[in-house]
């Protein structure tokens, strides 16, 4: 390989990485539809079930904010929340959702572990993990997030992981079965700024996992106490699911032709990502070749997109 060749293509990576940066950049929300479920359980005390149901209206409000469609958003609390709606809300679930659209379901509330299986308390029967985790198998989404707020949490974390699945848990272990903080503090990162961490105006998973799990540890400390919950994050992914927009970021279109550009767009960015993934089985040459056909086509649409966008001011934009 001649000398000019190598000069080319040591200059053409750098260029290519920063071509990925900017194309990456928040615009109009790029996003896949996500469907949210959240479930707010049985308190059992008056102070409990004043609070479970004030953080799952609030977390419900974040969701419907950042969808843009209120429909996409189902909320059970109280004595709403028992094992049968939650087992025909899932049902539901999985009859609407698509391969390509999101999945989050945020469970707030008491969990309890006998050592053996895993309960999340509702009025009536409770559902096991293993309820729960059938239940998940059956959505077909290939991307879905499990928050899983509640005490005793930790005891699910592996069991309900799997390739399209990332488990986020407020204790380590079936073993943490005090109330936990987690919840509080994620709605913290749903629901403001303070989360972004790399201040793109998108909170990803994983950003609201570290940001909430900072501040529960900062709880504890502050009020000199030995911390009872150590929350966990189990699965691939968690920094490409977004929990939350801000700004330019959040911005949302009923333009029909625009939705199909995002819509495309998502696919090639999704394309990047698995791109990425395979950087070592493909080798750097023939890394690089295909990071360059894939953006060159971004960039392209990119000016599509620009340029309907300058001759018809997005509708239905907040």
């Amino acid at each position: 390989m001649g000398a000019p060749v190598r000069r080319a293509r040591a200059v053409r990576r750098p260029a290519l990485a920063i071509a990925a940066a900017a194309l990456l950049l928040p615009g109009v929300a790029l996003c896949a539809a996500t469907h949210t479920l959240i479930v707010s359980g049985l308190g059992g005390e008056p102070e409990y079930e004043r609070r479970f149901r004030e953080q799952a209206t609030a977390l419900a409000a974040a969701a419907r904010k950042m969808s843009g469609d209120p429909s996409l958003v189902t909320t059970l609390i109280g004595s709403q929340a028992r094992a049968d709606a939650v087992r025909e809300a899932l049902r539901s679930l999985a009859e609407k959702v698509g391969e390509d659209d999101d999945v989050l379901v945020v469970l707030i509330g008491h969990g309890s572990f006998d050592g053996e299986e895993y309960r999340f308390n509702l009025p009536g029967p409770d559902l096991t993990g293993s309820q729960w985790a059938a239940l998940f198998d059956a959505l077909p989404a290939r991307r879905q997030l499990i928050v899983n707020a509640t005490s005793a949490s930790g005891a699910v974390a592996e069991r309900w992981r799997k390739d399209n699945r990332v488990v986020i848990t407020a204790t380590k272990s079936g073993g943490e079965r005090t109330a936990t903080r987690f919840a509080e503090y994620w709605i913290e990162a749903a629901t403001t700024p303070a989360a972004d961490l790399d201040k793109d105006e998108v909170v990803t998973a994983a950003e609201a996992f570290e940001y909430a799990s900072n501040k529960v540890a900062e709880s504890f400390k502050s009020a000199v106490l030995l911390a009872t919950e150590h929350a966990r994050l189990e699965g691939a992914g968690a920094d490409r699911f977004p929990v939350a927009r801000f700004g330019v970021a959040a911005i949302r279109t009923t333009d029909p032709a625009l939705k199909a550009m995002l819509a495309e767009r998502i696919g090639i960015e999704r394309e990047l990502a698995a791109i990425r993934e395979r950087r070592d089985a493909l080798g750097e040459e023939a890394y690089y070749d295909e990071l360059e056909a894939t953006l060159v086509r971004l960039a392209r649409l990119q000016r599509r997109i620009d340029a309907h966008q300058v001759a018809a001011p997005t509708p239905g934009g907040t």
